[in-house]
């Protein structure tokens, strides 16, 4: 995992001390990472999902990504914000990202479960985030973290409807 240094941070009149803007710069790249890798796996499902919840999941899976989307220039614009550099890059994706790795998955069901099981983790770990943003007193990334967490959770629950339970 990439730690930013004051020397690589631009100078900004944002208000916050030093070590505060690297340690929200390095945790907003961290659920950048991973929301980045989540909008992959979530393409991923929507290219090749087959069987007969194709329709329904074919679209559910493009309007998630958008979501992801929306929720990956939040964190990558707030990272820059503090003086940072957002790191988007694969490579970057591939060495911060903490979710798991996507499964085969060939039928509908399989990929609504890899999906959800990696939005859980990137939920969790997005709900982690806030309690470090607001003890660093950094009440804007922690609103950021609990809007996209609001949203990620609203995704769960849509994503899990779609899970037969024997």
């Amino acid at each position: 995992m990439t730690t930013t240094t004051v020397s690589e941070m631009r100078p900004t009149t944002i208000g916050l001390p030093d070590p505060t803007r690297i340690e929200m710069i390095d945790l907003l790249n961290a659920r950048l990472a991973e929301s980045l890798d989540l909008g992959l796996q979530a393409r991923h499902a929507h290219w090749n999902i087959r069987g007969p919840q194709f329709a329904a999941l074919h679209d559910l899976f493009a309007r998630f990504y958008a979501d992801l989307d929306r929720y990956s220039d939040l964190l990558a614009e707030r990272a820059v914000q503090l003086g940072g550099m957002a790191e988007g890059t694969v490579r970057a994706v591939g060495n911060r990202s903490s979710l798991p790795v996507y499964h085969v998955a060939i039928e509908g069901s399989e990929h609504v479960r890899c999906i959800a099981t990696a939005l859980t983790s990137w939920s969790g770990s997005l709900r982690r985030s806030i309690v470090p943003a607001s003890e660093l007193e950094d009440p804007v990334t922690a609103d950021i973290l609990t809007e996209i967490s609001r949203g990620a959770d609203k995704w769960l629950w849509q994503i899990e409807a779609c899970i037969a339970r024997g």
